[in-house]
């Protein structure tokens, strides 16, 4: 059976008068931005970060550029060329070196043709133009400065009966123990500081190896000895005015004084060092009130004194 295609009167009719008859042809290819990202807010400097991707059926490379307007001049301000660039691929748009961006709102847009001299086409999602807003950066306060606390110094422990004062050891001539550069260290150099089994009984005063050791008062040597694991070479002082005196961790070879002899004020003793248990260049400095290590006998905190004594 044949079939036969019947045409519509009017186009019968223009077709007998010779009127040209329309032919709808498929629409052209245009590049579509398919991808464009831009943040709402950033704050002054450079162009933020934006990306993009466009793509055209059949077409391998679209010639970009991205722009940035002000709102305020409706003038560009920026403008990055991407050059040819190869569709369907997200790229990250490079701005030019120095640009910046003051505080303001602004419109960012991209244009784009093919090599037929198409351009983009725009629909409601694909655009290309994204609005942006500059803030200026949130001030940083100044910095308050901390306030100056003043070191804090050991309190004159309270009259003792029989304990000698701060004051007295002054006025007998008492000079600080060690002749040279030192400190305090930290709390684990303090007296009463923990250790192993029992607590620190004297004030660490550190210093560099060899470092001059001096008897703050004058005085008789009781004794000079070593001790391993423990306070390494040392010296004990008995004075007049009622303290003995421990000097430990000496340097090895360095003792200058030997048991029963007497000693001024200021007198060597043995340098610095850190025999026995020690791990750094130190005097460890003990004072005694009832006989060192006698029946009786305790120490006591030496700082007070200590710190009189550097003054």
């Amino acid at each position: 059976m044949r079939r036969f295609l019947v045409a519509s009167p009017v186009l019968v009719m223009l077709m007998l008068l010779g009127a040209a008859v329309p032919v709808c042809a498929a629409s052209t290819p245009r590049p579509v931005v398919a991808l464009f990202t831009v943040p709402k807010t950033v704050v002054t400097g450079r162009p933020p970060r934006v990306s993009l991707r466009i793509v055209e059926p059949g077409v391998a490379s679209v010639d970009v550029q991205v722009s940035v307007a002000a709102l305020s001049t409706h003038k560009i301000v920026v403008v990055a060329n991407l050059a040819w660039v190869r569709t369907g691929r997200t790229l990250t748009v490079t701005w030019p070196r120095g640009a910046t961006l003051t505080p303001g709102s602004y419109r960012v847009s991209v244009s784009a043709h093919d090599r037929r001299g198409e351009t983009l086409r725009r629909g409601a999602r694909t655009s290309g133009e994204a609005s942006l807003t500059v803030d200026a950066p949130t001030p940083v306060p100044a910095e308050v400065p901390a306030p100056v606390v003043p070191p804090t110094h050991a309190p004159e422990p309270a009259p003792e009966a029989g304990v000698p004062t701060v004051a007295q050891t002054v006025a007998a001539g008492a000079v600080f123990p060690v002749a040279g550069p030192h400190n305090f260290g930290g709390a684990e150099n303090a007296f009463g500081a923990p250790r192993t089994g029992y607590l620190h009984q004297g004030q660490d005063i550190l210093t560099a190896e060899g470092t001059p050791v001096v008897a703050p008062l004058a005085g008789t040597i009781l004794t000079t000895n070593y001790q391993e694991a423990g306070a390494g070479y040392y010296a004990v002082e008995e004075t007049a005015i009622g303290f003995d005196f421990m000097f430990a961790h000496c340097q090895a070879g360095s003792l200058a004084v030997i048991t029963g002899q007497a000693v001024a004020a200021g007198q060597a003793l043995c340098k610095a060092g850190q025999t026995g248990d020690a791990t750094a260049p130190h005097l460890d400095f003990e004072m005694w009130v009832g006989g060192w290590q006698a029946a009786g006998g305790r120490p006591i905190n030496p700082l007070p004194y200590l710190e009189a004594w550097e003054a």
